[in-house]
């Protein structure tokens, strides 16, 4: 890699996230825009920063309210930034967190932007049902039609079976090109990787077990910015701010979970609601600029962005996506495995993230898929999502790209380290993986 100046390195300047909630809870009444503008908001309140110091807004979001086409740009608006502030958004399916800030980390290091607000966002309780193409025709030419006995014939070929809706949530979470969902995916190179269903359970219990932990230490605190919650539908008011991540099990078991039934392979499959990330709403911001603006700004980096890097794979063995992707980020920065002393690993599946471990570690896959004569090396659970992950936190799609790098930055200076590893898979059977590096001085 080329030597960057010390002052234009690319550091995350200032970051704060909502608490995870499910879908369909606290956050239901909240809309992507509103939610996100909110953490934007208070991050900028927080650093004091001028919002007129901002040169743009990157969101990255999955599945944005219609209403709300660039979404980012209603963020930015809501945020406070001032409109001839220019904004946009940005998606990468499960990265679309990451894709907002390494967007904004090319601006700035291509010079065409200095100080970057990114936001990633999901309200998936929002995500919507979508009526089938013979309602759509009929309303269409309803519609059209110019007398009332044309209304009255078209209304007479309507049939109930045309408000049976389509899940949009299932429909995104279905790869088009391999027809297999991302739990079917996980199966796969589950049995691939002759993983067991009790050591998915074993995984998933030990990330509510960390997150708890974590949680209870107020771990989390730093990071988290408590929200009253929009009421939802038929709600009242909410009487408290959501602080704290609200799908983190206490006292979790391996019992408990072994005794849930498995959802994609009946009857001895090993994905289960128990062990599989969850359904989550929530917002993460971030301020992306150069070290020497941050510091002329007053503030105190989290990080230094080292290398970000992507890599495309089989999408029907999508979840292996961070094993091609962290080769990348290995290769371009020099370092090895072990020398990262924590990695953010996003917990789609627990059997996915095992299989990512068993790849990491196989001269076989390395040689075959990877070009490499030697394997990655092992992954160090103790170093591995060490506060828990998507398991018990949650997954909201868009923001939880962002929430990894807020966390694993946070983790640098909670157990003085020099340098930690963000990576997940991603829908379509890519990968993204971005190396932290501690930013002191």
């Amino acid at each position: 890699m080329v030597p960057v100046p010390r002052d234009q390195e690319i550091v995350l300047a200032a970051g704060l996230r909502t608490a995870w909630a499910k879908a369909g809870g606290e956050f239901e009444g909240e809309d992507a825009a509103h939610l996100g503008g909110r953490v934007a908001r208070e991050v900028l309140a927080r650093t004091g920063l001028d919002p007129s110091r901002i040169d743009e807004v990157v969101a990255g979001c999955v599945g944005p309210p219609h209403d709300q086409a660039n979404v980012g740009r209603v963020i930015a608006l809501r945020a406070g930034v001032p409109q001839q502030v220019p904004a946009r958004t940005v998606a990468r399916n499960c990265a679309s967190g990451i894709e907002a800030v390494a967007s904004a980390a090319q601006s700035v290091r291509a010079g065409d932007a200095e100080m970057v607000l990114t936001v990633g966002v999901e309200v998936m309780s929002a995500y919507p049902l979508i009526f089938g193409d013979a309602f759509r025709h009929l309303i269409g030419k309803l519609h059209r039609a110019k007398t009332l006995g044309q209304r009255i014939r078209l209304l007479t070929k309507f049939r109930l079976g045309f408000l049976a809706p389509r899940i949009a949530l299932m429909e995104g979470l279905t790869d088009p090109t391999c027809g297999l969902n991302m739990g079917q995916t996980a199966e796969r190179i589950g049995r691939e990787f002759g993983l067991s269903r009790e050591a998915a359970d074993c995984y998933a219990c030990e990330s509510h077990r960390r997150a708890q932990v974590a949680r209870d230490r107020g771990r989390f605190k730093r990071e988290i910015l408590p929200v009253l919650p929009l009421p939802g539908y038929g709600k009242k008011p909410a009487r408290a701010s959501l602080g704290v991540d609200d799908s983190i099990r206490d006292g979790q078991t391996v019992e408990a979970l072994s005794k849930l039934r498995p959802v994609f392979e009946k009857p001895d499959g090993r994905v289960t609601v128990g062990n599989a990330c969850g359904i989550t709403d929530g917002a993460c911001a971030l301020i992306v600029t150069t070290r020497g603006r941050a510091l002329a700004e007053g503030l105190s980096p989290l990080a230094t962005l080292r290398s970000v890097r992507w890599a495309g794979c089989d999408p029907s063995r999508m979840g292996l996506g961070p094993v091609y992707a962290t080769a990348k980020v290995l290769q371009a920065t020099g370092l090895e495995l072990e020398d990262l002393g924590a990695i953010e690993l996003n917990e789609a599946f627990a059997s996915q993230v095992l299989a990512v471990g068993k790849a990491f570690a196989s001269r076989k896959f390395a040689q075959e898929h990877l070009g490499l004569d030697e394997a990655l090396g092992e992954l160090d659970p103790i170093r591995l999502n060490p506060n828990g992950g998507a398991i018990a936190l949650g997954h909201p799609v868009g923001a939880t790209g962002s929430r990894l790098l807020l966390t694993a930055a946070h983790e640098l200076a909670e157990q003085d380290l020099e340098h930690s590893l963000v990576t997940l898979c991603i829908g379509g059977g890519q990968g993204g993986a971005v190396l932290l590096e501690r930013c002191d001085g």
